[in-house]
């Protein structure tokens, strides 16, 4: 396949899928597919709600279409132009179900359309995060089923882990090394020119799909386990009543100390694909200890924060039930609209329990998706005093808030879960 011929769409257009359509477009005739109508009408108009966009990339992209009908980027919801493509990208979610393990319906589903539309030739390149072994164990038999095509024979796949870093402005998608890989040599090398045709910072060619799917996993999976190290740490110096953060400054000082912060473990990444990897041992015979002991410890830490400030609160003499508390964020990180997996819910739903009314304000979360996934109602801007405050997520805009207007005196709690605000105004934090 020549460079000329490549004909590319990308399925799925959430945070890893329209950078890449994005700067896909700019060198090749680019397709970005969703099945959400209301996303494809939303990006035709310029606008992005996850706010990871270039948009004047988009905007060049999408203009060079108008111009030349052979490269560019467009967007749609419809089956019958995918069947004018020849290479397939998908970049749908693959989260985890209410037991921890993985929920593979997104990809299957896409994997499903993709073999309807399948032709001799064609190639389809995995991002989606997976356990090793998912894209020919599992994608594969779907495509073959549905297209009636054999694979490596008819058509082939490639796997590129995506390493998209939500809300962060500097490690954006073409200054990240990208892992490639193929399923056979010809392929590899393919798929390894057609991502280094984007990506500035290179790309590293993995010697299999399996390994390609592995490096992902495990690059989640080992921040996963530092950082429950940490906070296995805060736990107990808390009962110590010593400040975490001020042992790991102390222990900082020497040169080959890694300084992981406690904190609350959610989001697409670091939260879920160490469930993938578990699953994939546990299919062989082999219990992860460490991997899953790392979660069981991160997975408890907004109940621990919860009732910590209960505690705190208990110390002031405050009556709980009937009580006000304020959450400042829900999404998983900081300046960044991203709510899935956020642990800042286990917070808010502990607090209940405990008879406690909960406000929670976030500038960056949309209110609508927030009442979908979660079953709350973010507040528009907090306007009254609270017994307890909780700092959960460390957005710039929480910085200049006044927080003695928010909180009774020295009879409220202020509680900092990210060492983020000046330590004399906070009554802890982890």
């Amino acid at each position: 396949m020549k460079t000329t011929d490549k004909k590319i769409a990308v399925i799925g257009l959430g945070y890893v899928g329209l950078p890449l359509a994005i700067e896909f477009g700019k060198k090749y005739r680019v397709l970005g597919f969703d099945i959400d109508q209301a996303r494809i009408n939303e990006l035709s108009t310029g606008k992005d709600r996850t706010r990871e966009a270039d948009l004047e990339g988009m905007k060049m992209a999408t203009d060079l279409y108008k111009s030349n009908p052979n490269v560019g980027l467009t967007f749609s919801n419809s089956l019958e132009e995918l069947k004018a493509f020849n290479v397939f990208i998908v970049t749908v979610p693959t989260p985890i179900d209410q037991f921890k393990a993985p929920d593979l319906t997104p990809l299957i589903k896409a994997s499903t359309m993709l073999g309807g539309v399948l032709k001799k030739g064609d190639v389809v390149i995995y991002e989606s995060t997976v356990y090793p072994g998912c894209t020919e164990e599992d994608c594969v038999p779907v495509l073959e089923k549905a297209s009636g095509l054999k694979f490596n024979q008819d058509f082939f796949c490639g796997y590129s882990p995506e390493r998209i870093n939500p809300g962060d402005k500097v490690n954006t998608l073409t200054k990240i090394k990208k892992v490639t890989s193929g399923s056979t040599s010809q392929i590899a090398d393919l798929v390894d020119g057609l991502y280094a045709s984007i990506i500035t910072a290179g790309t590293h060619k993995a010697p299999s799909i399996k390994v390609a799917e592995a490096s992902k996993a495990i690059e989640n999976a080992q921040r996963d386990v530092n950082i429950s190290f940490v906070n296995e740490l805060a736990l107990i110096f808390d009962r110590m009543g010593i400040d975490t953060t001020d042992v790991i400054e102390a222990s900082g000082t020497k040169w080959n100390f890694l300084k992981y912060k406690p904190g609350l473990v959610g989001g697409h990444c670091i939260g879920v694909d160490p469930y993938y990897l578990a699953h994939k041992a546990e299919s062989l015979g082999y219990h992860p200890q460490v991997i899953l002991s790392g979660r069981r410890v991160n997975d408890t830490m907004g109940m621990f924060v919860a009732n910590k400030v209960v505690k705190l609160m208990i110390h002031k003499g405050l009556k709980v039930s009937e009580s006000k508390a304020l959450i400042l964020g829900i999404t998983f990180k900081e300046d960044c609209p991203d709510i899935r997996n956020s642990k800042v819910i286990d917070i808010y739903r502990e607090l209940i329990q405990f008879g406690i009314n909960v406000d929670v304000y976030d500038p960056h979360a949309d209110h609508h998706e927030v009442n979908k996934e979660y079953g709350l109602s973010l507040i528009d801007e907090p306007g009254e005093e609270y017994d307890a405050v909780i700092l959960a997520v460390s957005h710039s805009e929480f910085r200049e808030l006044k927080y003695s207007s928010l909180i009774k005196g020295n009879g409220s709690v202020l509680f900092d879960t990210k060492s983020f605000l000046d330590r004399s105004i906070v009554d802890a934090r982890l």
